[in-house]
């Protein structure tokens, strides 16, 4: 989706929004000619609004090699034969414009100033730009975000509290540097787990952040305590992203892949290979092709199956149409999860090739009401982060992320549950792939205490 934010000084803003993965790319013009930062890897969103705004597309920038997205850059600056500005500091494996810190530059009546804002990454840079020497617009990457800062966790180890106070005096600086009218306007922070807290807001100024920022309203050691306190899980594919943006992404393929029938299926689910069902998970309750998983694609399908699938393995699309899968398609393609193996829109009882298996889905009431009659063994799949604020007494506690790897401890009829029944339910066709007995809780963790089941907190 995209729009028209804002203009300032002559110069317009138009937001690519990607909202499952938390990011904006953006085009800014001065109605002739675009600057396009940080875009992702689809390359055609880009290419309607340079087309239908009638621009001509002068130059490419990014802030960082991204962790969380194969970046499009390189190939959009190749297609268009336009400067691929890209920090001096990024240890890239391609040919670029190197710009380092207070490189500054007038590209098609727009200045654009580069400042070294290293946190995020240790080469990361925001870009200041403007009509002449006064900047109107500033894109912070993952630098300065609404209210947040750019995980600092995500290069190393060893460099987190070096980069957490690099984030600090980065985010500090580019208020120093900036007019306080000055647009931010960063890449990540909308869900993304690049940003180290929740962020707020849709838009904001330099002036706005100097009282809403951590970086801002803390001390360092203040700042630098809670960030390495508060950081979340990693998503397993974003191990990934950094090596493939430094090496260069190739283009990318959205046509679509060979179809399946159910012979191919069955081979391919005994072979271990994936199918995913991208249905409505209470379709897939109800009937699916047994070995397949869920991964309902009106969810955040992209960050769990990111996450969940074992890199590298050949993966199968089922969906309910071509147009389905081809939406996921695109979505798979930005976190380098390139070509499906195949996949499969025929009807369920055509690609079933035999008896469909099923689980049943519940509610907390139906819960409380088994553990009123019997034993009930529960499976909790949320982050450790969200079991620390509060559990079903004598719940286990498995995050989604590491099933696959720990459901040999998963014994006996098991019922799971999740926030809202989006990871239950993918956890549930795991669990089921497995042999195990599985119910389904479908249904939001509020309902857990008005439900009347006891709750505890403490860390897992």
């Amino acid at each position: 989706m995209s729009q028209d934010i804002l203009t300032r000084d002559g110069l317009t803003v138009t937001v690519i929004e990607t909202p499952d993965l938390g990011d904006r790319s953006y085009v800014v013009d001065n109605g002739h000619a675009a600057l396009v930062i940080d875009p992702q890897r689809d390359l055609d969103r880009v290419q309607a609004v340079l087309n239908g705004r009638g621009l001509r597309l002068a130059a490419v920038a990014e802030t960082h090699a991204h962790n969380d997205y194969v970046s499009g850059g390189l190939e959009l600056a190749r297609t268009y034969a336009v400067p691929y500005l890209v920090p001096c500091e990024a240890d890239v494996a391609y040919a670029r414009t190197q710009v380092c810190d207070e490189d500054v530059r007038e590209i098609a009546g727009m200045t654009i100033r580069t400042i070294g804002t290293p946190g995020h990454t240790a080469h990361h840079v925001s870009f200041a730009v403007g009509v002449g020497e006064r900047p109107s617009l500033v894109f912070t990457g993952g630098s300065m975000l609404f209210g947040a800062v750019g995980r600092t966790d995500l290069v190393s180890a060893d460099l987190t509290e070096q980069l957490t106070r690099q984030q600090y005096a980065s985010v500090r600086r580019l208020v120093d540097m900036l007019p306080g009218d000055a647009a931010v306007l960063p890449t990540h922070g909308f869900g993304s787990f690049c940003s180290a807290t929740p962020t707020s807001g849709t838009s904001s100024t330099v002036e706005q952040q100097s009282t809403r920022n951590p970086a801002l309203t803390q001390g360092e050691e203040d700042f630098v305590a809670a960030l390495l306190a508060g950081f979340d899980d990693i998503p397993a594919w974003y191990s990934h992203m950094g090596p493939i943006n430094l090496a260069g992404p190739e283009p990318v393929d959205l046509t679509p892949a060979a179809e399946a029938d159910a012979d191919q299926l069955r081979r391919r689910i005994d072979a271990g290979e994936w199918v995913v069902d991208l249905r409505d998970r209470t379709a897939f309750a109800r009937g699916h092709v047994p070995g397949t998983f869920s991964f309902d694609a009106s969810g955040n399908l992209v960050t769990y199956l990111g996450w969940l699938l074992p890199w590298g393995t050949p993966l199968t699309l089922l969906g309910d149409s071509q147009q389905q899968v081809a939406a996921a398609q695109r979505e798979l393609v930005r976190i380098g999860i390139d070509r499906p193996a195949a996949q499969a829109t025929a009807p369920l009882a055509e690609l079933a090739g035999r008896s469909l298996s099923t689980f049943d889905l519940v509610s907390f009431a139906d819960l409380d009401r088994a553990r009123r009659t019997g034993e009930v063994a529960v499976l909790d799949v949320r982050r450790d982060a969200e079991w620390n604020q509060g559990h079903l007494k004598d719940a286990r506690h498995i995050p989604l992320h590491e099933l696959l790897g720990r459901i040999e401890e998963v014994t006996g009829p098991v019922w799971v549950h999740c926030a809202s029944g989006y990871r239950a339910t993918i956890a549930g066709s795991i669990l089921s792939r497995a042999g195990k007995d599985v119910t389904v809780v479908a249904d939001s963790f509020d309902a857990a205490s008005h439900a009347g089941l006891p709750l505890d907190a403490g860390v897992s």
